[in-house]
């Protein structure tokens, strides 16, 4: 019987924080760049059941192993190209391929594949709220008015066609290095690799790129884990009804 507390309780939990990884996807589907999560679930280490002898404790029999409490894993992130949407906005930047752009942050270097940047009073370009976007060499961009034009490989130059930096755009051995923060922001504890490849990784100008987060499929799976956790709590008042019987009317027989 208490078996079920167990089993029901973790599997509330389990479904809790799973409605919190979609929310959070859904909140971000207008987030330029936003890559969407999902939770995995496994469960706790299996528990063996051993039967042992009444002097040799060494010889065990194994009877049965159980996994009953489901308890959340890891999420993952979804790092697919999302789509590309023509803004029109000379500040607005898209990554088509593999990379991400730095942002110098008061918490160091981050990342990002969220290309919607402004610049200050002194015609720096960064990222609202985040800090300033670096180029290829690692320093800050000065536009020193709006008349100036990108190619794909992120080179900025004026109306003169002097070049005046390149935007900068680097990528990681393995997506597993990065780790998500707020706001689109990622971090790493490996070092970032320029992209040299400018040809199939190209930056986009007057364009954003889309989440990457299916609404209908979010919508789904959110239904089915509300069931989920609905059907777990209602099992729950039931067991507890029934301990609740069973001290009261059993124990006065």
């Amino acid at each position: 019987m208490y078996q079920g507390f167990y089993d029901l309780t973790s599997g509330m939990l389990t479904q809790q924080r799973n409605l919190n990884v979609l929310s959070n996807n859904m909140v971000n589907i207008q987030t330029a760049g936003y890559k969407e999560d999902t939770q995995h679930n496994t469960t706790f280490a299996e528990a063996v059941l051993n039967r042992v002898k009444k002097y040799d404790r060494d010889d065990k029999t194994p009877l049965a192993s159980v996994s009953p409490i489901v308890t959340p894993d890891e999420v993952t992130t979804n790092y697919a190209q999302g789509s590309l949407k023509v803004t029109n906005n000379i500040y607005d930047f898209a990554i088509s391929g593999d990379g991400f752009f730095e942002v110098e942050t008061e918490a160091g270097v981050q990342y990002t594949r969220n290309g919607s940047f402004t610049v200050d009073d002194n015609g720096t370009l960064q990222l609202e709220g985040m800090g300033p976007v670096l180029d290829s060499a690692g320093n800050t961009i000065t536009l020193p008015n709006e008349d100036f034009s990108v190619d794909d490989s992120g080179t900025i130059r004026d109306a003169d066609g002097a070049e005046l930096a390149q935007i900068g755009l680097v990528n990681f051995q393995s997506t597993d290095d990065l780790h998500k923060e707020d706001n689109g922001m990622y971090t790493s504890a490996t070092d970032a690799i320029p992209v040299e490849d400018r040809q199939q990784n190209k930056v986009i100008w007057k364009t954003l790129e889309d989440s990457n987060v299916d609404m209908v499929g979010q919508m789904t799976k959110m239904m089915s884990t509300q069931r989920s956790y609905q059907a777990s709590a209602q099992l729950l008042k039931m067991y507890d009804s029934i301990l609740s019987k069973a001290a009261t009317d059993v124990g006065r027989v």
